[in-house]
């Protein structure tokens, strides 16, 4: 665990939130039980066709679990950086939870059903709904992460955030913006495509690689030109 704050830290961020508190302990129970409702069987096979059914479910569950790891650092970091424990906070994290449990056996259904395991969909119609199904769960997932960093933003004088920390929460801001405005791209593309192509809406996910880069980069930046200046009462725009 030092050594993932260690990570989290390289930026010249200092970690507020080491200490275990009842949010993350709470959050990590939701994210622990919606691993669980992703395992491929809670029973052990007993013939080799219970074997091989087993099989056909764990690239589903491998990528469904990969997609969860990536929510659950993304919330790690947050309160490793803040600790906030404010109620906007409180009731932000809530609604997360929320969305991350409710989406759990769609997200595990379409993956199951785009990689070709059993899965069954009849219509057209269905590919469409699917799609938006997703798309419309990770912009909220990720509405509500740039709503969290907009909150400590809101904090920044109580959180007394270094003009570093400053110019980095907003760059962390906008990076989760991002990913919600992508989502709702992959809406949009989604509505106006034909329902047997919609699918293809998902290709605008690649986008979130190229505003990622960009900010990193921001993100580095800013880290080597602040990390040692004195403090200046400045405050860079959200």
């Amino acid at each position: 665990m030092q050594a993932l704050n260690h990570h989290i830290a390289k930026d010249g961020f200092r970690l507020r939130g080491t200490q275990m508190s009842r949010i993350d302990g709470f959050s990590d129970v939701v994210f622990g039980f919606a691993l669980t409702l992703i395992v491929v069987s809670l029973d052990v096979p007993k013939t080799f066709t219970d074997l091989h059914n087993l099989l056909r479910g764990f690239f589903p569950f491998a990528v469904t679990f990969l997609m969860l790891m990536l929510v659950w650092f993304t919330h790690y970091k947050f309160f490793r950086r803040y600790g906030t424990h404010d109620m906007g906070t409180i009731w932000l994290n809530g609604l997360l939870l929320f969305c991350v449990l409710f989406y759990v056996y769609p997200l595990k259904f379409m993956f199951a059903a785009f990689l070709g395991t059993g899965v069954v969909i009849d219509t057209p119609a269905q590919v469409r709904e699917l799609t938006l199904l997703y798309a419309v769960g990770f912009t909220a997932i990720y509405l509500i992460f740039s709503a969290m960093y907009a909150n400590s933003w809101r904090q920044r004088d109580r959180l007394e955030l270094t003009p570093l920390e400053r110019r980095l929460t907003a760059i962390y801001f906008w990076e989760e913006l991002g990913d919600a405005l992508v989502g709702l791209i992959v809406i949009l593309l989604a509505l106006l495509l034909p329902p047997d192509k919609s699918t293809l809406a998902t290709m605008a996910f690649m986008l979130i690689a190229i505003h990622k880069t960009i900010l990193g980069r921001k993100a580095a930046a800013a880290t080597r030109l602040l990390q040692h200046a004195p403090v200046d009462p400045g405050q860079p725009d959200m």
